[in-house]
């Protein structure tokens, strides 16, 4: 029996996995929403070669999103790293049902992204930059 209220179609599991192993040396990022009227999610659009910031300023203001990203990322000891990062896109504008359904799917699209990190932003693009992603995957 499953608990899952919003399914994962195949063409969303495909473009994360093709996502996921694609060997790139710049900022790149797959938004996800789901669709309420039928429960289940889409890819809503697909980012290359832009700042955080300018992504930032692509997503809703009022409507949550999963958003993939992968930058560039300078270790503490000069190592250079393209690692994934969940970013849970929630502005507080947002329609409740519909953060209810993105917030009670959020723990089943990171287990099936495969992305241990998860950053939380509430406060818009203002919330989202390169410092913020920095310091939420240099965490320990």
């Amino acid at each position: 029996m499953s608990t899952r209220t919003v399914d994962i179609p195949q063409d969303v599991l495909a473009a994360l996995k093709k996502f996921r192993f694609t060997n790139r040396k710049t900022t790149a990022a797959i938004s996800v929403k789901i669709i309420k009227s039928n429960l289940s999610m889409a890819v809503d659009e697909e980012f290359e070669d832009q700042s955080i910031e300018e992504i930032a300023e692509e997503l809703p203001e009022n409507l949550p999103r999963y958003l993939v990203l992968s930058h560039e990322l300078t270790h503490r000891d000069g190592r250079i790293s393209y690692p994934l990062i969940l970013i849970n896109w929630a502005p507080s504008g947002a329609p409740t049902e519909l953060m209810t359904l993105h917030a009670s799917s959020l723990s089943y699209f990171q287990q099936v992204a495969e992305i241990a990190k998860v950053l939380e932003v509430r406060d818009g693009a203002e919330g989202l930059d390169t410092k913020a992603v920095n310091d939420k995957l240099l965490a320990n």
